[in-house]
């Protein structure tokens, strides 16, 4: 299987075209990498690059790219709406196939290092590459802009970047490098320039201020534009798709007496995000996703599927992963197993709400024929179960591919320098991956045992299979993570992974309580 990484490295230039063509000729120059997309706005004053391809190549074209923006982009000089440290701002790595997170915070650090050294940048790690707890958040490292960045250099050693200088670049100041899931950054602009107005919005809904999992958001003014703009990372759009962002952006200016004027995707955005959109926006009932030409096109041309076979023969569509199972090999393994677990429970809670939902009550004529209280009532369990079966469907490869970078980790030279951190951070995910797994799993478990009181009698039954499905995997999630922490040296990380164990059981005991 081919190895793919991605990388979407962005830099404090969005007006002068000739900066961003020297940018995608660098990245173009290196053999086996492709530019998928490229960005750039006048008011943020920034610019995007999507670039994917083999691993190796990709981190060259990151730091190739780096050095172009070193060389070209003066911050002495740059007034943007968008907060920015650095020339080349952000680096983040991104596993899509055949490598795990644990090798992308390998790729993150060599890269940072090289930045450091070869461009005299000081470098800071985030996400799940970041060496210090407090530096996770980009929004943390990036506050104050580079100006707050830089006193805390001064000021505090416990700011000193973890490669290169001990004081900004002249004209380039500092770089953050990371390792992180995919995110999708999506912007809502309103029908006003009042930027206090997005700045209010986007502190309600972002999750630092207590508003939706796994967005982080800000108020930008777009003074060419005339209007001002809730500008949002979505880092997990199975937690907080993009509907509901827009429904709480819409919802949160509406009550400041402020419409919507239109939004906008700034990258790539997965397609399955897209097709949640449609689901939610047009509200498709028992929609597939190979519904979509695209997709059924590319089964087709695979041979894996189309529409005289879909359904014919449930096991056909399982035996390739049975024999994987069944295979001599370590992977997949339990946690895989597990993760399949909660997602066809998830599933089963899902064929609930649909098949299970109340008929439709019968009103007068001279009443308004609603959907009955408890139907509506199913809709947003059954999105929220939408979004764990996907997610417990990926965590299925995920363990794999955990358990496949602790053995590549291990199997590095024992002279070499990176082994220890390479084989620590491997574990952690292995460890991590499980936990996810478990934890989900609970969710799920909850939400079907709502289901009982809300679903017609005739599901009972597959609500029930399903409910032991989940338990099964959070019982299956909690072996393996108990088995990989006993592997983990950070204690720090032990004691709050085994915080989370303890939760999880207690809530195991009255889950069981059918």
């Amino acid at each position: 299987m081919q190895r793919l990484v991605e990388c979407v490295p962005n830099f404090s230039e969005g007006r002068n075209r000739g900066t961003i063509q020297a940018l995608v000729a660098a990245v173009k120059a290196i053999k086996g990498v492709y530019v998928l997309d490229e960005e750039m706005d006048y008011d943020h004053h920034r610019a995007v690059l999507t670039i994917a391809g083999d691993p190796e190549a990709v981190a060259e074209a990151a730091f190739q790219a780096a050095r172009v923006a070193r060389d070209r982009i003066d911050l002495r000089t740059h007034q943007g709406g968008h907060p920015r440290v650095g020339a080349t701002d952000v680096v983040p790595f991104i596993p899509i196939r055949g490598i795990t997170m644990g090798e992308c915070v390998a790729l993150a650090r060599k890269v940072g290092q090289r930045i450091g050294k070869e461009l005299d940048i000081p470098v800071f790690l985030y996400e799940a590459a970041a060496s210090h707890p407090d530096r996770k958040n980009l929004e943390v490292i990036r506050k104050g802009n580079l100006e707050g960045l830089a006193s805390r250099m001064e000021a505090d050693s416990h700011w000193a970047p973890d490669f290169g200088p001990q004081r900004p670049h002249p004209s380039a100041g500092a770089t953050v490098v990371g390792a992180r899931p995919p995110l999708i950054a999506f912007n809502v602009n309103l029908q006003t320039p009042d930027v206090t107005i997005a700045k209010a919005i986007a502190k309600k809904i972002r999750f630092s201020s207590g508003g939706l999992p796994c967005v982080k958001a800000i108020g930008v003014e777009l003074s060419s534009r005339k209007v001002a703009q809730v500008s949002m990372n979505l880092t997990n759009f199975e937690e907080t798709p993009i509907h509901v962002a827009f429904e709480a952006v819409r919802r949160e200016a509406e009550e400041r007496g402020v419409h919507v004027s239109d939004s906008e995707v700034v990258g790539l955005v997965p397609q399955q995000a897209l097709i949640r959109a449609a689901e939610f926006g047009l509200k498709l009932q028992n929609f597939d996703p190979t519904q979509v030409l695209e997709t059924r096109l590319d089964q087709v041309l695979a041979g894996t599927g189309g529409p005289d076979d879909s359904g014919s023969d449930l096991s056909a569509s399982l035996r390739g992963f049975l024999k994987e199972v069944s295979a001599g090999t370590p992977t997949p393994g339990g946690g895989s197993v597990a993760a399949l677990a909660g997602s066809l429970a998830a599933a089963l809670g899902v064929m609930g709400c649909r098949v299970g939902a109340p008929a439709e009550k019968k009103t007068p004529p001279s009443e308004p024929a609603n959907a009955s209280q408890a139907a509506l009532v199913l809709e947003p369990v059954e999105r929220q179960l939408l979004a764990l079966r996907d997610r417990l469907q990926a965590l299925v490869q995920a363990d794999a591919d955990a358990y496949a970078g602790v053995v590549k980790a291990y199997r590095l030279p024992r002279n070499e320098p990176s082994r220890a951190e390479a084989i620590a951070a491997s574990i952690q995910v292995a460890t991590e991956v499980p936990l996810e797994t478990a934890t989900l799993s609970c969710e799920v478990a909850g939400l079907l045992r709502q289901l009982f009181s809300q679903t017609k009698p005739a599901v009972e039954s597959d609500l029930r299979v399903g409910l032991l499905l989940a338990l099964a995997a959070i019982e299956g999630g909690l072996e393996n993570v108990i088995t990989n922490l006993k592997q983990l040296k950070n204690q720090e990380l032990i004691n709050k992974i085994t915080g989370k164990i303890q939760g999880i059981k207690r809530s195991l005991v009255e889950l069981k309580k059918l």
